[in-house]
């Protein structure tokens, strides 16, 4: 039929009415405006005339038993026209969009276009169909219900009933956990209480609701880590290469006394420093399983409640130092200048004998013949770098720790990590085993990764104490990871690498990898191939960082929430006018603070915790200091 003026037709499933035509073109009003088409893009649904088209959208079709026709025409394929003769008679042009609906839309029919033929759905479709709706229309009034139930709990603070209707929270859960940024539930909520549809506000109605406990820590799924260790197997080692037998020697793993993962050991032979690094670069390859998921991982996760490995448990077992008693290493030998600068470098594969033991042993033992060596080593390249500009700052630190009871209930401690000169040695070893590697790299046209600082911004005049500290650490600038080396100008180093860490920090892995082929001599990644390799795992050790320090601050806020008689010692760290920076040595942690005009820099006062507010992290600290 030739489309004319006035006739009804359908424009991309609205309803439209063509108001002039043009040969091939045609203008038409639609719903959100007039528009020009061709024939092709229009079907038409009643020839017309229709005057109007808020008539057409509004007319009020009589209720039918569609289903009538159905059986009246079983078997055949009925028209439009067919089907709206049976069930309304004659009707006025308006109603074609209405019919077109009722039959489109109606689970007994299959209708592709108003102008074809219409095709009968089986019965048993068409009433599985029905009862799908019908359930949607139940689900939708309990959800309905539920949400006037969970709008009424959150007002008045009446109980929630988690057994009836927890189900529905598991979509708030998702937006809490990172997992979706979005919630119906939140979003139709915002109309009966004050919310939002963000992770905070999802976090703070799952505590409201008792589905979460207060101690519940979503911060790690948030920045899409898992409390898991990762589940991908790696290849015990085979022992096919060989490995410089050092066993006659006695290395020492020195670390935390909370440490499981020893990953480095030392020992001084009476010429030659020998850091030993744990080798799971032996059979983590490049591009293998473990490989790749270390890299979506960046580096293990520490929190509190325990480690996240980046590689399997298993590889703690085949490669971490002094477990066994013959560990295999990858180490890095030193010839060190009588000023503690590095005059050689060598790297091998190695089996050692270590032993373990904390700082504190360490401490009591340093005078023995096999570790004063090493703590003299080490006060000599403190000096060699301060003289070259290293920046030291020094900063309480803190120790967080869980433990729940049987039925989950947390227990926090926060323990003041003392300052140590066994860990100040063993931070001396690591550094020159990281400077000795990127020598070793350079000097042998390895594509390495290497780690550079520029200058701090330092003032030359710093205030006494933690508030000159302060200021270091606020002059400092952000580490640089590349292919290219460069000074990293806070350790006072003129080139650096990582490379004591490979069991939990993915670019410490890529370095130990490239230096296996090396050794192997085979061919080399290449540096875009490091650079991919570096920046993929980084970004995701940022993640990892940023999980770590949201869940420390997290079970400090359930500490404080716990205790709420709590008070400690702030320094006054820096202040303008009236507001100032304190820092608590006792969380290690700074806060801003509304001081009088009169407090000095380093000035001690007291502070106790308050406004606790565990979803979006956050404490107000007060004194009654003026």
């Amino acid at each position: 039929m030739k489309l004319r003026e006035y006739a009804l037709v359908m424009y991309k499933n609205q309803p439209a009415l063509i108001k002039t035509v043009t040969a091939d073109k045609f203008d038409i009003d639609t719903p959100s405006g007039t528009k020009k088409v061709r024939d092709k893009d229009i079907t038409l649904l009643h020839a017309g005339p229709v005057a109007n088209l808020s008539k057409v959208q509004n007319y009020p079709l009589p209720e039918a038993d569609v289903r009538e026709a159905h059986t009246f025409f079983d078997g055949d394929n009925p028209s439009l026209r067919d089907i709206a003769d049976l069930l309304w008679g004659d009707l006025p042009p308006e109603a074609w969009w209405s019919v077109w609906k009722t039959v489109s839309e109606s689970p007994w029919f299959i209708a592709e276009s108003p102008e074809s033929p219409i095709t009968l759905r089986p019965e048993s479709q068409a009433q599985a169909i029905i009862a799908k709706a019908q359930a949607k229309k139940e689900e939708g009034t309990e959800k309905d219900a539920f949400l006037e139930r969970l709008a009424s709990s959150l007002k008045t603070g009446t109980a929630f009933d988690i057994a009836s209707d927890g189900k529905y929270l598991q979509e708030v859960e998702a937006l809490a956990l990172g997992k979706t940024d979005k919630s119906r539930i939140l979003k139709e909520l915002q109309g009966k209480v004050k919310t939002a549809e963000t992770p905070e506000a999802a976090h703070e109605i799952l505590l409201a609701t008792g589905y979460w406990k207060p101690s519940y820590n979503p911060w790690p799924s948030r920045h899409g880590h898992t409390i898991r260790s990762s589940q991908v197997p790696v290849d015990p080692p085979t022992d096919k290469k060989e490995r410089l037998d050092l066993t006659h020697y006695e290395s020492w793993a020195i670390d935390n006394a909370w440490s499981t993962d020893p990953d480095d050991a030392v020992c001084f032979d009476g010429e030659r420093l020998w850091i030993h690094v744990a080798d799971p670069a032996e059979t983590v390859a490049p591009d293998t399983p473990a490989d790749r998921d270390a890299r979506s991982r960046g580096a293990t996760l520490y929190i509190p409640e325990g480690a996240a490995r980046m590689l399997c448990e298993e590889t703690l077992d085949y490669y971490a130092l002094g477990l066994s008693p013959v560990s295999r290493a990858l180490s890095f030998s030193l010839l060190l200048n009588p000023n503690g600068s590095i005059a050689d470098v060598s790297i091998h594969r190695t089996r050692v004998r270590v032993s373990r033991l904390t700082y504190a042993e360490a401490e009591l033992r340093k005078d023995e013949p096999g570790l004063a060596p090493l703590f003299a080593i080490a006060a000599n390249n403190i000096e060699r770098r301060a003289k070259a500009g290293a920046i030291s700052i020094d900063l309480p630190e803190v120790h967080l720790q869980v433990s729940k009871d049987d039925q989950g209930n947390p227990t926090v401690s926060i323990q003041r990590i003392e300052p140590s000169p066994a860990a100040d040695m063993v931070r001396e070893m690591m550094l020159l085993a990281g400077e000795g590697a990127a020598r070793f790299a350079f000097k042998n046209r390895i594509p390495f990764q290497y780690v550079s600082q520029e200058a701090p911004d330092i003032p030359e005049q710093l205030p006494p104490g933690l508030a000159g500290e302060y200021r270091k650490r606020r002059g400092m600038r952000s580490r640089k990871v590349g292919t290219v080396p460069a000074d990293h100008a806070g350790l006072g180093l003129g080139m650096y690498s990582q490379v004591t860490s490979p069991l939990r920090r993915y670019g410490d892995l890529v370095a130990h990898q490239q230096l296996h082929l090396w050794l192997d001599g085979k061919p080399l990644m290449d540096t875009d191939d490091m650079l991919l390799r570096i920046a993929q795992g980084d970004l995701a050790a940022r993640e990892c960082t940023l999980a770590e320090r949201e869940t420390n601050l997290h079970w400090t806020l359930v500490y404080l929430a716990m205790n709420p008689s709590w008070t400690a010692e702030a320094v006054v760290v820096d202040r303008a006018g009236n507001q100032a920076v304190v820092f608590i040595p006792e969380l290690a942690r700074e806060a801003k603070i509304t001081l009088g005009n009169s407090v000095e820099l380093g000035t001690v006062i007291t502070v106790r915790a308050g406004n606790i507010h565990i979803p979006t992290q956050t404490v107000t600290f007060i004194t009654d200091a003026v």
